[in-house]
């Protein structure tokens, strides 16, 4: 039988990655998983192969002949953000990419694809503006971590892989992220609008993440940057109220940002990440005619929920 193709995860024990994992065992590839686990192991048809995420080991070897290489590696961001915090979150994004690039262009035969995820993160709180793959950085601390980290894949030249950078908006799905906490909160009868309610919520199904990705490597043509969001972002009122319906709870107060700043420090995360916003599209996704499995939030909602 053929040596089935190797895809390498890194940083692939989360939702998406796990996601991402099975997707591929389905489909009969070879699948490695880096993790700071302090043990190599298989399971579900996923070897996890111990890494630090920092500097490259006896984990590099795996590099050989795979075939693509996704980095999903970072510290997330829903803490406070501290000195001591912000310095971990840069600093587990950006070493992880220079482990990553360095192992690639080390490597006598080097991944065909290195996918490196970033976020929209990258555009700040930018209104009512529209942001594309051409829009330029926004301000504040995310913003500026998210350059740093695409930035840090231009380190090491990586002549024969091709390179694509994936700037995910809000992943949604029951297992993780942004529904994790805010599914939780509806079903206690506190899911009304934060804040004004009009900052932008470009968000993207799980699902679609998924296929994305399997896409993207598969198109010999597709590298540079893509923002993998759904092409209808909503309201954060509008977000709330259809997630209500998803969760079949009455209409909820609006939460003030006041309130929302009290409760995040209670809560020990950062208010900025609920009160701010940007308005997203795919615009490379649809240039290349991406067929969204879930462009409509309310169908997305419903399938997680139903």
């Amino acid at each position: 039988m053929p040596t089935p193709q190797k895809i390498i995860l890194a940083g692939g024990n989360g939702f998406i990655g796990t996601a991402i994992a099975q997707k591929f065992v389905d489909d009969g590839w070879d699948v490695v998983v880096l993790t700071r686990r302090a043990r190599i192991h298989e399971t579900d048809g996923v070897r996890q192969v111990e890494w630090n995420g920092r500097s490259v080991e006896a984990w590099a070897e795996e590099f050989e002949g795979a075939h693509a290489v996704v980095n999903l590696t970072g510290k997330n961001i829903n803490c406070r953000h501290t000195a001591a915090h912000r310095a971990e979150i840069i600093e587990s994004r950006v070493s992880s990419v220079l482990a990553v690039t360095q192992a690639i262009a080390a490597a006598r035969q080097p991944p065909a694809v290195l996918i490196q995820t970033s976020a929209i993160g990258i555009y700040g709180d930018s209104g009512d503006a529209v942001c594309t793959e051409l829009t330029g950085t926004g301000t504040g601390f995310i913003a500026q971590t998210c350059a740093m980290w695409e930035h840090a894949v231009l380190r090491h030249s990586m002549p024969q892989t091709r390179q694509v950078i994936l700037r995910l908006g809000l992943v949604l799905d029951a297992s993780g992220g942004l529904l994790a906490p805010l599914g939780t909160i509806t079903r206690w009868g506190l899911g009304g609008a934060v804040g004004s309610g009009r900052q932008w919520m470009s968000w993207i199904h799980l699902a679609d993440v998924v296929s994305i990705v399997d896409e993207l490597i598969r198109r010999q043509d597709s590298q540079g940057v893509y923002v993998a969001c759904a092409p209808h972002p909503a309201r954060n009122a509008e977000f709330m109220a259809l997630l209500r319906r998803a969760l079949h709870r009455p209409w909820s107060p609006p939460v003030p940002a006041l309130a929302v700043r009290i409760g995040a420090v209670m809560l020990g995360t950062e208010p900025e990440l609920a009160l701010h916003g940007c308005r997203c599209l795919p615009g490379r996704l649809q240039e290349m005619a991406y067929a969204f499995r879930y462009p409509d939030l309310s169908q997305a909602l419903g399938a997680i929920y139903g």
